[in-house]
Formats: C-alpha cells, sequence, structure tokens
C-alpha cells in the first residue's frame, strides 16, 4: 500500500493523501521524499491550480516517526538534510489548502502551517509537542507558529506541548476556517475548485507576494506588490477576465 497517494478528483485540483494508518500517518522519511517529490511535480504541472493536502478521516499526521530520530546523533540529524524536502513544499507555487481531521501534532502542524489555507475539522487537534521528548519544532514550528498566532499564543503550544481544538486554532488564527469533521475534505477541494478557476498566474503572484512580504518591509512589500500588479497587465488573462466583466459572460482562464 502507498503511504502517500495523488489524485485528481476535480478539474485542475490534485489530492495529496498521507496514507500510513498505522502509524497515524507519522511522517517518517520516506514520506517526507515522497511529499517533497509531489509537491515537485505538482509546481510543475500546468494542469494542476490548486492542491490539497489530508490525511485520513482519523487523523492529519501524528508528527514525526521517533523510531527513526530516537538513537540519532546531531551530525546524522543534519546530513540527514531533510529542510530540503520541507523546501520542496514550501516553494510550491501553486495555492496549496490543508484538509485537517484528527490530530495535526509536532511535524504534522508543521506539515499544515506549509499550506496557504487551512481548512479544519471540528474534531482536529493542533500541537508542537516536541518539548516532551526532550527537543524543539525543527521544520518551522517555532517560527511560522509565531507569525500566524503570535507571541504569547505561540510559546503557550510550544513550552507546553499542549495541543488546542479547532475553534481555539481558529480563534488564534492558525486556521482558515472549522467545519464538522464530516465536510472538512470536500470543503477543501471545493475551495480548491474555485481557486482553480481563478486566473493561475494571479493567484501565483498572489501567494508569491504575500509570503516575500510578510518578511520584508511595509515598503519593500508595497513594492513588490506594485511590480506584480502591473506585470499581470500584460497577461491574457487579465484581458480575457476584465473582456469578460464588461461583457457580463463567464472568463475562461488559460494561464497565460
Amino acid at each position: 500500500m502507498a503511504d502517500l497517494l495523488v489524485e485528481r478528483p476535480r478539474d485542475g485540483v490534485a489530492l495529496v493523501r498521507i496514507n500510513r494508518p498505522e502509524a497515524r500517518n507519522a511522517l517518517n522519511g520516506r514520506v517526507r521524499m515522497l511529499l517533497a517529490d509531489a509537491f515537485t511535480e505538482l509546481g510543475r504541472d500546468d494542469g494542476v491550480r490548486a492542491i490539497v493536502l489530508t490525511g485520513d478521516k482519523d487523523v492529519f499526521a501524528a508528527g514525526a516517526d521517533i523510531r527513526e530520530m530516537a538513537d540519532a546523533g546531531a551530525v546524522e540529524i543534519m546530513l540527514r538534510q531533510t529542510h530540503l524536502l520541507w523546501a520542496a513544499i514550501a516553494s510550491c507555487p501553486k495555492p496549496v489548502i490543508a484538509a485537517v481531521n484528527g490530530f495535526a501534532l509536532g511535524g504534522g502542524c508543521e506539515l499544515a502551517m506549509h499550506a496557504d489555507i487551512i481548512v479544519a475539522g471540528e474534531g482536529a487537534r493542533f500541537g508542537q509537542p516536541e518539548i516532551r521528548v526532550g527537543i524543539m519544532p525543527g521544520a518551522g514550528g517555532t517560527q511560522r507558529l509565531t507569525r500566524a498566532v503570535g507571541k504569547y499564543k505561540a510559546m503557550m503550544l510550544l513550552l507546553t506541548g499542549e495541543p488546542v481544538g479547532a475553534r481555539e486554532a481558529d480563534a488564534m488564527g492558525l486556521v482558515s476556517t472549522v467545519v464538522p469533521d464530516a465536510e472538512a475534505l470536500d470543503t477543501a477541494l471545493g475551495l480548491a475548485e474555485t481557486i482553480a478557476g481563478m486566473p493561475p498566474l494571479a493567484a501565483r503572484q498572489i501567494k508569491e507576494v504575500v509570503l516575500a512580504g510578510m518578511d520584508a518591509s511595509l515598503e519593500t512589500a508595497l513594492m513588490l506588490e506594485r511590480k506584480a500588479f502591473q506585470l499581470l497587465f500584460d497577461t491574457r488573462d487579465q484581458k480575457e477576465g476584465m473582456r469578460a466583466f464588461l461583457e457580463k459572460r463567464r472568463p475562461t482562464y488559460e494561464g497565460k
């Protein structure tokens, strides 16, 4: 049975599903490699305009596979260079939506935070429990979490290792929306289908500018926004979108 499944459930939408139910979808080295390969390939595929990332109805990903880490030394961990595998997801140019049911803990929470939108089932739980096994987050947990929820909420999660439920995660700004558990995946797929119907070059520029601007000064970020805005006026999709609006018809976007 494949540890990672890639499907094309709707036009322009790819579904990436972690498939290790016997290990609560723990992120071992193989799964991380498969995720990196899948996101690299999908990022280059012009037929894919949005990606949904999920686990199963019971768990998104319960963290890293501790069995692969327990006896490792510092140099061995460094030489694994797992940050390069995570980078393949972070640098994916397509909009990514995480559909989270059940636990998203440790590396699972970090994986969800690589998405651009997080749809949480109401039974989902998010946390960074690494401190409880003598380490700390190592795939962006301290940084992405702090940027998402602020210092004080992040410190509470990071220093206690206690998870929070979907409603609390929503209130602190960690997720985009909370829906009944049975609707999480369908909601994410619906959002992806909506995004897939938008002009893909505009979606790509929006994602690029938002992510780059978060770590820049406001002046620099606004400059990036202006340049991207101006660039889109040389696309056929901009002409099509505005003509369709004026002609009161539905636009057809080509990604050109």
